[in-house]
């Protein structure tokens, strides 16, 4: 076996587009036999022939090191092993496959066979019948071996050989674990005489004309002419040519109308489903059906906790149906073409993609890119091959609107091309690749994590004008429309940043939208040695390369349950935004659909008062076509006058009208809220003892001025706190700020996470207590001085006014500005008044509504696989925190407050690696912070924008504390 060559793999024939034929198939998926040795010179010589009965078995599809043959690993730029091409390392796990089967009868009824393999990670040399029938490069390609004199009848021996690192592994360095073997299917094809050999059905659309174009290229194996059959249409022509068609509906990502067409000669029929659709560029406008799009996109790994990237159709479906739900329309195919069946559901349900090539040579950066293969001629024929395996396979597919020619494999002579090649094959596609910064073989100007600033000019550079010094290549660059294939990361709490991306992409007609990374955290998933499953990352598999939990970086988690992140990406996406006039005379729609109208909606209203419906109703809105806005009066039952304590909310949701296949009726695609925040009653203070010992229910700690106790309720605090548990984004570096440390960093060195709070006086007087602390930074002279003013005020509650005051000596932002108590006993949830159901931060909060909220102890915080800070909500009016030792009730007198409620303290989640390791420690943590930093997405991208930082400054606060017993 030849493990280090720069070559594509050998015996395979010409790529071609997966059909769905009546041709006899039968699949070789199962249990095959297997073995594994630590490298090819180890591995015995007699695996294609010898006793098997001391081997094990593994399920194929699968990945072996997910079936008890070696461990995973991950790693994302770095590569596992010297970067030496084209050579892998000795230490190269070898696995063999060994399959006996019994060929069906109806595929050896055909003089002409083929052995298909969907996936092979990441070289493999397969034999048949002790007959060498070829190798594989290119690991989620399709490969395809004619076995024709090869397969008999009676018992065949089919015995495959796998690498899981060879010279291809310098072409697959993606951000994902390694998981090696046969992980998608294997299947023989019977083929007919005279059957289908390729096909190419082009379906184009005139939008000037509304009329829709085939082309058809069908190849015939023994010459001859197929026959195009459309029933829907009452078509039955001569399967050649191109083919006008008047009276049909284009296709699109939000209304993907098919037409199910076959292709027929004497000895098979294949069918496909055909979109009509014209992709173009056009006054650096992204063009589709002569409309302008805009791609509300995710990049999508293939991927299940337990298996890997082994394909499961009902959980592929459901994620898809889950995007949709979540307004999402685009996919770009990081970084590889996903399994064939999943372009079927891209047509059918309706998505932008982005179908990239298996490639990515990503590992060089860490040598100044010397050596990369994308200037090396001699792996041109691999790049090449690999693109024409990626455009074969999918060239029939609506939904694929630009190929991509891989990922982060800097810039080439292979790379062009690329390019050149598939636009010769298939120009009615765009050619799409971010590493092309000056755009010489490219459609579209795409970037990764271009700050906002730089989006802002990227739109703004194309409407001055023309630079008469502008080189080709920029004056080129400025005719293309812009996309960011990555602009927001992910990972843990966040990404922050969203909504002000999302502005600037609608503001510039040159945006034409971008992808999150990533749709999914690839955690694996095992089981723990007490009964329960863990997620692990890198690192816990015992790799001495890896990049630790950089790879749980998903807008849902492992088991596709969508994160925070999600639902506000899911807001700033809407395809129709509401905004409500402040004095509540009406309410703007304006509908961001791209092609439809919103004939499929309703809108409808309500009122809040306190927590109680007092009216609500339908408006009746006007036509409204695509890219446009009406405004509609509001009835005088929602902006009445109301007298409020706590909040006035009137909203309203633009709802479907009719069942889809990812939602029913009813589902809310985007909502719009104005809140007039209440008056709570300032009740006056009451006749009691004030000592340093308490005031009312208040009982102090004559040591520190804290409580101790409040009614029944065992408390401690408040503590002036302006630390958080980092985030994976407090833990990096935004690119917007690379002369600086980390914000978990730069906060560990000015001490924020180990404050300490000294007592300077507790002063009883006639009605109030006051206390008067400074909370200071160990080794610096940074501080905060607070006067707390206690006072009794009825029905066994008490008043709190706070005052903070920061001296001049900070060095960095606080990550917030917070008083943190401490409760007894587990959390067992919160009702609370203010914007929610999920977390919330200054920077992600687009899908926040304010309303009364009930929240489960599982869902005060996130349980992320690294613990890190969760669960503010903000702008909090009132809350009841439910803790197995009592109620707390805090209301705001003056100003909201965001609150966080955790079972975990922020020291226990800083010094925590993964949620499992995690203990109920018996108490309530409580944080009621004045004010917050944002998140950002420093992760990749830039940190907290200026806006949503924290600098150091004073704040204060009036609350009313009170202790109510938690019913049984």
């Amino acid at each position: 076996m030849r493990i280090a060559t720069t070559r594509p793999g050998s015996g395979t024939i010409a790529p071609r587009a997966r059909l769905r034929s009546d041709a006899p198939e039968q699949s070789l998926d199962g249990n095959w036999r297997f073995r594994v040795s630590p490298s090819l010179r180890s591995a015995p010589a007699d695996w294609r022939d010898g006793d098997t009965a001391r081997w094990g078995t593994v399920e194929v599809p699968g990945h072996w090191n997910l079936q008890g043959y070696g461990s995973p690993a991950y790693s994302n730029v770095q590569m596992p092993f010297p970067v030496d091409p084209p050579f892998p390392p000795d230490a190269n796990p070898i696995g063999d496959y060994r399959l006996d089967f019994t060929a069906s009868a109806a595929v050896l009824a055909h003089g002409r066979r083929l052995l298909r393999f969907d996936g092979i990670e990441s070289a493999a040399e397969i034999w048949l019948n002790d007959t060498l029938v070829g190798t594989t490069r290119g690991s989620r390609l399709t490969h395809e071996f004619d076995v024709s004199g090869l397969l008999m009848e009676g018992v065949n021996r089919l015995a495959v050989r796998v690498a899981q690192f060879s010279d291809a592994t310098y072409l697959e360095n993606q951000d994902m674990w390694w998981l090696p073997g046969i992980f998608r299917s294997v299947t023989l094809l019977a083929r007919p005489d005279g059957g289908i050999a390729d096909l190419f059905v082009r379906a184009d659309w005139d939008h000037h004309a509304s009329e829709g174009i085939l082309d058809v290229a069908a190849e015939v194996d023994g010459g001859g002419v197929a026959r195009l059959v459309i029933e829907e249409l009452g078509v039955d022509v001569p399967a050649t040519g191109s083919l006008r068609l008047a009276g049909v509906e284009p296709w699109n990502a939000e209304h993907p109308r098919l037409y199910d067409v076959e292709i027929r000669t004497g000895t098979e029929t294949v069918s496909l489903q055909v979109g009509f659709r014209r992709v173009e560029v056009r006054d650096a406008r992204l063009l589709v059906n002569g409309s302008p799009i805009m791609l509300r996109g995710v990049n999508r790994h293939e991927h299940r906790p337990r298996h890997g990237r082994v394909f499961d159709a009902t959980v592929a479906r459901d994620e898809l149906l889950l995007m949709k739900r979540h307004n999402i329309n685009a996919v770009r195919t990081s970084h590889y073409p996903p399994h064939p069946d999943v372009l079927d559901l891209f047509d059918e349900l309706g998505f932008w993609v982005i179908d990239e090539c298996d490639l990515e040579t990503h590992g060089f950066e860490h040598v100044g890119w010397r050596g990369n293969p994308s200037t090396d001629p001699a792996w041109r024929d691999a790049f090449l091959d690999r693109m024409q395996r990626t455009v074969h396979r999918d060239k029939n597919h609506p939904s694929v609107i630009m190929w991509s020619l891989g990922n982060e494999s800097h810039v080439g002579a292979n790379l062009e091309a690329m390019a050149r090649w598939a636009k010769s094959v298939d120009p009615s596609r765009l050619i799409h690749y971010e590493g092309d910064r000056e755009s010489r073989y490219v459609d579209v100007y795409s970037r990764m994590y271009a700050s906002h600033d730089e989006v802002r000019e990227i739109g703004e550079e194309v409407l001055r004008p023309a630079r008469f010094d502008a080189t080709p290549a920029e004056a080129h660059r400025l005719t293309l429309p812009f996309l960011q294939c990555e602009f927001a990361h992910a990972m843990g709490t966040g990404p922050g940043g969203l909504e002000e991306y999302w502005d600037l992409f609608e503001a510039y007609p040159r945006h034409a939208g971008g992808f999150v990374w990533e749709w999914i955290e690839q955690g694996i998933t095992v089981d723990g040695p007490d009964g329960g499953s863990r997620t692990l990352y890198g690192g816990d598999f015992g790799e001495a390369v890896h990049d630790g939990n950089f790879v749980i970086d998903g807008l849902v988690d492992a088991d596709r349950n969508p994160r925070p992140g999600l639902l506000h990406y899911a807001a700033v996406i809407a395809p129709v935004v509401i905004d409500v006039d402040p004095g509540r005379t009406s309410v703007r729609i304006a509908n961001r659909f791209d092609f439809l109208d919103l004939g499929h909606i309703r809108l409808q209203w309500s009122r809040v008062v306190d927590g109680a419906v007092t009216a609500s109703g339908t408006l009746t809105a006007p036509p409204c076509g695509p890219r446009e806005a009406v405004t509609l009066e509001l009835p005088d039952a929602g902006r009445s006058d109301a007298s409020a304590e706590v909040a006035d909310v009137l909203t309203v949701e633009a709802v479907t009208t009719a069942d889809s296949p990812w939602a029913g009726a009813g589902h809310v695609l985007a909502s719009g809220q104005h809140v007039r925040e209440g008056r709570p009653p300032v009740p006056p203070r009451v006749a009691a003892e004030a000592t340093e010992e308490g005031i009312g229910a208040a009982r102090f700690d004559v040591a520190t001025g804290g409580l101790v106790r409040l009614g029944d309720l065992e408390i401690t605090g408040p503590i002036v706190g302006v630390w958080r548990a980092p985030t994976d984004n407090d833990r990096d570096q935004g690119t917007d700020e690379l002369d600086l440390p980390r914000y978990a960093e730069r906060w560990r060195a000015a001490g924020m996470d180990r404050t300490v709070t000294r007592l300077i006086d507790v002063q009883p007087g006639l009605d109030e207590v006051v206390v008067r602390t400074r909370t200071g930074t160990p080794i610096l002279d940074s501080a905060i001085d607070a006067t707390v003013r206690w006072s009794a005020v009825g029905d066994g509650a008490v008043r709190l006014d706070v005052e903070l005051e920061p001296n001049a000596a900070w060095t960095t932002e606080w990550a917030r500005l917070g008083l943190d108590l401490v409760l007894a006993g587990e959390p067992l949830g919160a009702d609370l008044a203010g914007y929610g159901p999920m977390h919330s931060y200054p920077d992600l909060r687009s899908g926040a509504r304010f309303g009364w909220w009930h929240l489960d102890p599982s869902e005060l915080t996130v349980d992320n696989v690294k613990p890190q800070e969760s669960g503010s909500r903000i702008g909090v009016r009132d809350a009841r925190i439910v803790t197995e030792g009592g109620t707390l009730h805090v209301s705001a007198l003056d100003h909201s407050f965001a609150l966080t409620v955790s079972r975990h303290s922020r020291q226990t989640l800083a010094a925590a690696a993964h949620n499992w390791e995690l203990t109920p420690e018996g108490r309530t943590f409580v944080s009621i912070d004045l004010a917050q930093s944002g998140v950002g997405t420093a992760t990749c991208g830039p940190g907290v924008l200026p806006r949503h930082r924290l600098p150091a400054r004073p704040a204060a606060i009036s609350l009313i504390l009170r202790h109510e017993r938690t019913p049984d």
